[in-house]
């Protein structure tokens, strides 16, 4: 009788090995989408990311003009915001809210819009191109800067302790009145000086940082860049952006409250004169004040802003 016998060539043991293809980031401006939704995603991600963090833009005034007016004497953010709590009441917090809210939306649709037709074209095929997100982002803001500086300096006086104005509107009137129009964009070149390496920083580090996440985690790229991605590359880049520009943003505070509830009146909008003036007066950690809510600001609102706008496109891409 004879046996027959076989042999299995089957290896018993299957090895699957998973193969992650290089990643690369996809810019906004092939996403299909046209001018006006770019505009319309900018403009909500900009009202929801101002709207949400603007209590601690108000903390953040109030530190930046201590030592130049009659404000609050805190000097740290935990007694300014008691002092505010104490004296004013919740609602201290929100003085000036609406003329945020004017300024806010018109200003991001502005941005982001000029952010993503500019990236494309100097992108030029790389998606990768830092050097590009970062020039892109210099015309966003000094663009968007022109929408938004009048409403900011509407804002910024509405938020000072004891402020003249009752409201957005009295505001206005009173300033072309006293003041001229000019007075809207007296800090128009501090807050483009300040603004333009902001949003190149800001962008680059963004899209570095996006691209980065995304390479750790490949499943989160394949599941379209979950909003984890979008959110902790925007607070990375707010964070590190607002840092290394507060004392221009000081600068810009002290010009748009000038005058106002006892602050300081400079001869010249020359920003050279009042980084002298305040290192004369505070020495130079005056021109650091209020870079603790400055960060607290710009790390959540960079996440909120990013992830929503985001979000926003998504919403266009799938009608």
């Amino acid at each position: 009788m004879a046996i027959t016998t076989t042999t299995d060539t089957t290896p018993k043991f299957h090895q699957t090995q998973e193969f992650y293809p290089e990643l690369s980031v996809s810019p906004p401006s092939h996403d299909g989408l046209e001018f006006w939704q770019f505009m319309i995603a900018g403009s909500i991600a900009g009202s929801v990311e101002h709207m949400a963090m603007f209590p601690i833009d108000t903390l953040k005034t109030r530190m930046q003009v201590i030592g130049s007016s009659c404000q609050t004497p805190a000097i740290t953010l935990r007694q300014s915001l008691g002092s505010i709590l104490k004296l004013e009441g919740p609602a201290g917090l929100y003085r000036g809210i609406a003329a945020m809210g004017l300024g806010a939306g018109p200003a991001h649709a502005v941005y982001f819009s000029v952010y993503e037709s500019c990236k494309k074209v100097l992108c030029a095929g790389n998606p990768n191109n830092s050097a590009a997100h970062a020039v892109s982002g210099v015309f966003a803001t000094v663009a968007s800067d022109a929408v938004f500086t009048p409403m900011d300096m509407v804002k910024q006086r509405l938020q000072l302790k004891s402020s003249p104005y009752k409201g957005v509107g009295e505001c206005v009137k009173r300033v072309i009145v006293e003041e001229g129009v000019g007075a809207f964009y007296a800090s128009y070149r501090t807050t483009v000086v300040m603004n333009a390496p902001f949003t190149a920083v800001h962008f680059a580090t963004y899209e570095a940082a996006k691209r980065g996440l995304m390479e750790v985690s490949p499943e989160s790229a394949r599941n379209d860049e979950t909003l984890v991605v979008h959110a902790t590359a925007g607070a990375a880049a707010g964070a590190f952006a607002a840092a290394v520009t507060t004392p221009l943003d000081v600068v810009k505070t002290q010009l748009q409250c000038q005058g106002v509830c006892g602050c300081e009146r400079y001869s010249s909008g020359s920003i050279g004169n009042v980084i002298q003036t305040i290192v004369k007066k505070d020495g130079y950690g005056g021109l650091i004040r209020g870079w603790i809510p400055r960060m607290l600001f710009h790390a959540p609102a960079a996440a909120i802003c990013w992830s929503t706008y985001e979000a926003a496109k998504s919403f266009f891409q799938d009608r």
